[in-house]
């Protein structure tokens, strides 16, 4: 599975948790989803950390990839290929 589809599935997954634990107070449903929202928040930054960062590494990777694939077009489109022509 991915880590980005992993930590957004937690992320969702504590704000699930914690609407839940909201649910048994008695107060407004618009300020229940609001503190859901930021309660989740703050603890997805301790509790996620490690899909966090693995999620961030493989998006640098892509970049980087991407940035490479980029480089090459470039250098095909100008003519400086490595590859030796034949005719």
């Amino acid at each position: 599975m991915s880590a980005a589809v992993k930590y957004t599935l937690g992320r969702i997954g504590l704000f699930v948790i914690v609407l839940a634990a909201l649910w048994l107070v008695e107060m407004n449903l618009f300020l229940k989803l609001m503190l859901a929202l930021v309660f989740s928040a703050a603890a997805s930054f301790f509790l996620l950390r490690g899909w966090r960062e693995e999620m961030a590494e493989e998006m640098a990777a892509a970049a980087e990839r991407r940035r490479a694939e980029k480089e090459r077009l470039r250098s095909a489109l100008a003519g400086d290929d490595d590859e030796p022509k034949t005719s």
